[in-house]
């Protein structure tokens, strides 16, 4: 039986065969053709020649492979955009302009802000901006104390003149027990910006002559030199405790005490605020705070605006430090740093049936009434003391 064609409008018919897709017919039937006579059973029936319109069809060819499609990565902000040239960043503003779909959120003031953003969040701590408020930030006393009669320890506070006395009695008191470690800690110290007082501090800490830090601006011959002028009081081993709190002037002192003393740093990394900053008022009412000059120690090493790496690292969440701080300016450093001696069971304990241990360990009042643990004052401590048995056995 011969095929019919199908009566496909001509965009179906070339969609189908440029896509190798059949295509249903719709063809009137023909009249139907009479059988052919049986050939006899020794001869090959030859095969139907194909009509003219057969032989002009072309053949269904195979369905193409669609290309693949790229992958889109995206970068991390701050990467990409350095990545981009000047010319890419311009077309870039270009094309947000014209196709982002919300055009108000491109517009000039919105890509303004945008821009001072990123400066805040590229530069900070270098820049912050800021509102003016009142001071409501209590007083940071200084604190001493001899830990196990053998370290001495100074909460150095804030850094003014009255505690720099107060810092000079306890280095003098320490002297006198022939003490000969020392643990600073900075951790409640406020950031300060006053380096020529935290010089004073470092000289009595460090031999005379000894070059300290720099106070550099971005011309060359702006520069403020700090030497040390005088004999150091205490001498010894020296370990700083600092946190991320700890800023400015606060983080220049333990900084130099490691560069020129080999001082130990224990606790978090410094805020990177070493720097002496300009605050420039704006029309509204908010500070523009940016940093006009930064401090170089020896070798030109700088702690801004990275900050100070301790040398033994001891992360403490900022609220648990806050209480430990606390509790030891109002009940003094050695409690929370030794551990008291637990209730063994004795004799005693036995005739009378009861076990010490455990119900030192079942008490829910003993369990709130014992003391948070300083866990970098303890490093400190336990660092010192194998420090101590070292040099003892050479």
């Amino acid at each position: 039986m011969k095929t019919a064609l199908c009566r496909a409008t001509p965009v179906r018919l070339a969609a189908a065969l440029l896509l190798g897709l059949g295509l249903p017919c719709h063809a009137q039937p023909t009249a139907p053709v009479a059988p052919a006579a049986a050939a006899p059973p020794t001869e090959a029936t030859p095969a139907p020649a194909a009509t003219p319109a057969e032989a002009a069809t072309p053949a269904p060819s195979p369905s193409p492979t669609p290309a693949p499609q790229p992958i889109l990565e995206p970068l991390e902000p701050r990467a990409g955009v350095d990545a981009l040239s000047d010319t890419d960043i311009r077309q870039a503003l270009e094309l947000l302009r014209t196709h982002y779909l919300d055009t108000a959120a491109v517009s000039e003031e919105a890509l303004a802000r945008a821009s001072l953003q990123g400066v805040l969040e590229r530069l900070g701590p270098g820049i912050t901006l800021a509102e003016k408020q009142l001071s409501t930030e209590e007083p940071s006393p200084v604190r001493a104390e001899i830990l196990d009669d053998r370290i001495g320890y100074i909460r150095v506070g804030a850094l003014t003149k009255d505690h720099l006395a107060e810092f000079d009695a306890a280095l003098g008191n320490f002297a006198e027990k022939n003490l000969r470690s020392l643990i600073l800690d900075f951790r409640a110290t406020p950031a300060a910006g006053d380096y020529e007082l935290a010089a004073e501090y470092i000289k009595r800490l460090t031999p005379k002559g000894k070059l300290l830090f720099a106070v550099r601006r971005p011309s060359a011959k702006q520069e403020q030199m700090f030497t040390s002028n005088q004999d150091p009081v205490f001498q010894g081993l020296l370990v700083s405790l600092v946190s991320p709190n700890t800023a400015g002037a606060a983080e220049v002192i333990p900084a130099v005490l490691r560069t020129v003393q080999k001082a130990l740093v224990i606790g978090g990394q410094t805020a990177g605020e070493a720097a002496e900053f300009s605050e420039l008022p704006l029309r509204g009412g908010k500070v523009l705070r940016v940093a006009v000059a930064e401090v170089k120690l020896a070798q030109e090493t700088s702690i801004f605006p990275e900050g100070l790496k301790p040398d033994l690292a001891v992360p403490v969440p900022p609220a648990r430090e806050a209480r430990i701080l606390a509790a030891e300016l109002e009940k003094g450093v050695s409690g929370f740093v030794f551990e008291s001696e637990r209730p063994r069971l004795n004799e005693a304990a036995l005739v009378a049936g009861t076990n010490p241990e455990i119900d030192e360990t079942d008490s829910a009042p003993q369990k709130q009434q014992r003391p948070l643990f300083d866990s970098a004052l303890q490093r400190a401590v336990d660092l010192i003391t194998t420090l101590g048995i070292f040099d003892k056995e050479r």
